[in-house]
């Protein structure tokens, strides 16, 4: 039987040979006594059978393939450092034969070494050591496999998540995609990572950022304290990432809400956007906050929009010189009473001429800057007033409160704030009266871009908005194309079999815009077909 066995090692017959051990597993016993073989081909397919059977091998296989982690052919060490691996927990007294391993210059058996430590270790301090240093190899493999390890060390492994931070801005993408997956599989599994998660906020890296949110959003309603505590970090990208966290977790309590919509007015214009999309991610409850922060919302007045906007800082610093230098007049006259003839006045007399033609215009200018500084902070909290309007839009709640709230707002000066009304209703209108009626009031606004909306969401709202077509079929005459365009499909997704409907739209197929042609042509079509 020995000599049976020797030869289907000898020739690699692996699958004969576990097939022997899976009938009789006293072979195994037989397998670990061939890794002593001096043929090196038996000794490594013994080491690798071994690996094969996992747990199954036992403590004596163990033993035995840690003493040719030392083999003098370099195959045989690495393949002693992977079977060990696969072997798995109980090859634990092998570790420190292993760590010795990791210094090797043949880079497979430094990525095996890595490998296989992963697989035997708990969060020991040796292990985690050993592993932290792998990250720091010259070789992206082996940085890859520690990342990977790491990640297998579980929970209490949480302190090394700074360095997995760190590696998540290795310059090969492996190292990278290892180090993220291991930060999500350490830090979700416990509490006591999320303070070094926090911390990792702040990181540089935006990759860092996104699978530090990920991780939090996973551990869950733990995390709430400290990203509440976070909303008030000076740091810009801290607060926006705890926001987005917060979305994520969708927890709607008063607090939460409160705290959200507190960010919705802060000075930098990226959180107070995550802070909406955070509100519409928590949906329905979180619609009375929107309300309230829409009636209060304020940009600040030094806003880091306005602050940086240059004209009003090139203004300010061209009227100190103007009006710090009145001066020079003066000292001229002074000069001339003082006898130094009639050149200085001459000088003095036009200096003044200029000083005053400056000073003019410096006014002008000058209020300009302050025009435009005010108007764009004006500019800036309408906006951010859209983005509310939307983000009920995105909630898509079919209530009397925020859709009265949404037709309020149609009496905006702002046309861009109308033409995000006329989308919201399409959205949220349906079965409203109040909504249809008044996208058929916004089919006449002023302006274009939102007549062209309102006549679109009419269409969105469906059979239910069928006592619209006569509007629309008004529409069908507005002077602006894409107004026409709108209306024209608008009236094919109503689909109203009609012969006042496909009349009209008869008469579009030769509007002398393109493109409405088309859109009747697909009407009509819409129309036939339903």
């Amino acid at each position: 039987m020995s000599a049976s066995l020797e030869q289907l090692l000898r020739d690699a017959r692996i699958d004969l040979v576990l097939g022997r051990i899976e009938k009789d597993p006293s072979v195994i016993d037989d397998v670990v006594t061939q890794v002593d073989n001096e043929i090196r081909s038996i000794r490594f397919n013994s080491i690798f059978v071994l690996g094969e059977l996992g747990e199954k091998a036992g403590p004596k296989a163990v033993s035995k393939i840690t003493k040719y982690l030392n083999d003098e052919d370099w195959s045989v060490r690495r393949e002693a450092a992977r079977s060990l691996g696969k072997i798995g927990h109980i090859a634990s007294p092998s570790i420190p034969r292993l760590a010795d391993l990791i210094n090797e210059k043949e880079v497979s058996i430094r990525s095996s070494v890595v490998n296989s430590l992963g697989r035997i270790c708990v969060a020991t301090e040796e292990c985690i050591d050993i592993l932290k240093n792998g990250l720091k190899d010259k070789d992206e493999s082996v940085r890859t496999e520690s990342a990977k390890s790491l990640g297998l060390l579980g929970p209490d492994a949480f302190e090394v998540i700074p360095d997995l931070t760190k590696s998540m801005r290795d310059p090969n993408w492996t190292v990278r995609t290892a180090s993220a997956e291991a930060i999500s599989g350490i830090g979700k599994n416990t509490i006591k990572s999320i303070p070094t998660l926090i911390h990792a906020l702040s990181d540089d890296d935006w990759r860092v950022r996104n699978r530090v949110i990920s991780t939090l959003a996973q551990i869950g309603e733990p995390t709430l304290p400290y990203l509440l505590d976070s909303l008030k970090h000076k740091n810009a990208i801290v607060r926006r990432c705890a926001v987005e966290t917060l979305g994520e977790l969708k927890i709607s309590s008063p607090e939460v809400l409160e705290k959200i919509s507190g960010l919705l007015d802060d000075k930098v214009e990226s959180v107070r956007g995550i802070a909406t999309d955070a509100l519409r991610s928590i949906g329905e409850t979180a619609i009375p906050s929107i309300i309230k922060a829409y009636d209060e919302f304020h940009i600040p007045l030094f806003s880091k929009q306005t602050i940086r906007f240059p004209i009003f800082w090139v203004l300010l610093v061209l009227s100190m010189i103007y009006l710090f230098t009145p001066g020079l007049p003066l000292l001229f006259v002074l000069m001339n009473l003082g006898g130094l003839g009639t050149i200085f006045a001459f000088i003095s007399f036009f200096y003044s001429i200029i000083y005053a033609i400056f000073i003019i215009i410096d006014i002008i200018y000058l209020s300009l800057g302050y025009y435009l500084w005010f108007h764009k902070l004006f500019d800036l909290n309408n906006k951010q007033k859209v983005l509310l309007i939307a983000s009920i839009g995105g909630i898509g709640i079919n209530k009397d409160e925020p859709i009265n709230f949404i037709i309020t707002q149609l009496n905006s000066k702002k046309n861009y704030i109308r033409l995000e009304v006329a989308r919201t209703l399409g959205k949220i209108g349906v079965e409203s009266n109040a909504a249809l009626n008044a996208l058929e009031g916004a089919l006449l606004d002023k302006k274009a871009n939102v007549r062209r909306e309102a006549a679109l969401a009419i269409g969105k709202l469906g059979l239910f908005a069928t006592k619209a077509i006569p509007s629309l079929i008004r529409a069908l005459s507005d002077k602006n194309k894409d107004v026409r365009w709108r209306a024209t499909e608008a009236l094919g997704m109503l689909g109203v079999d009609s012969t006042e409907v496909l009349s009209a739209l008869q008469g579009m197929i030769h509007d002398e815009c393109d493109y409405v042609c088309e859109a009747a042509e697909l009407a009509i079509d819409n129309i036939k077909e339903t």
